[in-house]
């Protein structure tokens, strides 16, 4: 792996530098530290690399046709780009508080600039949440917010989760990455259950310790058969793999 590179410093000190750093013909990004806070493949832009920012997508099993999509926590923009790309139809916001973080994933991860329906804004996602001029108006919300160190979520309190919750619309959904071998993952999940009518989480898929959980703002009907052939099509039209998902939410709800 490359020494990291880092673009000039625009922030406050109390937010990280950012960074990247390439291997072969991945580039990952990094807030100043060794922690990988997101990761693009130069031949494939728009593909989503990380095994469990695919997981983030898990949705698409219960929903073809969002409206509006908002990412807390914009990464190395791979969950927005490949919303904004797949769902034309769809409104996409990613709320991201470092406006570093926003400057490199436009000069070194092809983030496109704003647009009818592509609107990245520089402030923060506790914030946003918590706004009731945008309660009920999101179809899907992607949550992924870490520090430098990467050690739990920022936010991880009832309030916050039910800010999520009350952003929704009566059909939508939540998923969100904690990390499972980490004192906040039941901090975390307790913290959102009251929020949700139901919970799902896709642990031990990943080789890394983050773990994905899916909050429905309304509990769907789960027909396992229908949801393995929802998978094939996603799997056919876009290579992440579906089928994984829903081998992943069978296991953690007998496990329940």
């Amino acid at each position: 792996m490359t020494e990291p590179m880092s673009i000039d410093p625009l922030l406050p000190s109390v937010l990280p530098a950012v960074t990247t750093s390439q291997d072969r013909h991945i580039r990952y990004l990094h807030l100043g530290t060794e922690w990988i806070q997101g990761a693009m493949r130069l031949r494939k832009p728009d593909a989503i690399e990380l095994e469990y920012v695919q997981q983030m997508m898990m949705w698409m099993l219960f929903e073809d046709a969002p409206k509006h999509i908002v990412q807390l926590g914009l990464g190395s923009a791979a969950l927005t780009k490949f919303c904004y790309r797949r769902f034309p139809e769809a409104r996409v916001t990613a709320i991201e508080l470092n406006p570093d973080v926003i400057a490199i994933c436009h000069a070194q991860f092809a983030l496109p600039s704003n647009d009818a329906r592509l609107q990245v804004k520089e402030m923060d996602a506790q914030a946003f949440v918590m706004d009731p001029a945008n309660h009920g108006k999101v179809d899907i919300l992607q949550v992924d917010l870490y520090d430098a160190e990467a050690r739990g979520p920022v936010f991880d309190s009832e309030a916050f989760y039910q800010a999520c919750a009350d952003c929704l619309t009566p059909g939508g959904m939540m998923t969100t990455n904690i990390f499972g071998d980490h004192a906040s993952y039941a901090k975390n999940l307790q913290a959102m259950q009251p929020a949700f009518d139901a919970l799902t989480c896709l642990s031990s898929l990943t080789e890394e310790e983050n773990v994905v959980v899916i909050g429905f703002k309304q509990a769907p009907v789960v027909d396992f058969g229908e949801l393995y052939q929802r998978a094939a099509v996603i799997r056919r039209e876009t290579n992440l793999p579906a089928r994984g998902w829903v081998n992943g939410m069978k296991a953690w709800m007998l496990e329940q």
